[in-house]
């Protein structure tokens, strides 16, 4: 699977949410980066966020959300040399 700029945009932005409170939402304004305004609108599409310039978090956006957050931790942790 080729990672696009698209995807890469809409992973950015689920990585804004705040995963600690689902009473927290994010919203693209009109002067954003068109990117993120196209991956806002792209994941509404998809049911991952309640509207089409953010919103809340759907229940298939949370779980989408925690595993792209988690995937970002996991690839900026520092490396480990063991098993080397």
């Amino acid at each position: 699977m080729t990672l696009t700029d698209e995807l890469v945009a809409e992973i950015q932005f689920l990585s804004l949410f705040n995963l600690a409170s689902h009473q927290e939402g994010v919203k693209v304004h009109g002067n954003a980066d068109p990117l993120m305004i196209a991956a806002a609108l792209r994941l509404f599409e998809k049911g991952l966020v309640t509207q089409f310039d953010g919103g809340y978090l759907t229940d298939l956006g949370v779980e989408a959300a925690e595993l792209a957050q988690k995937l970002l931790t996991i690839l900026k942790s520092q490396p480990t040399m063991s098993g080397v």
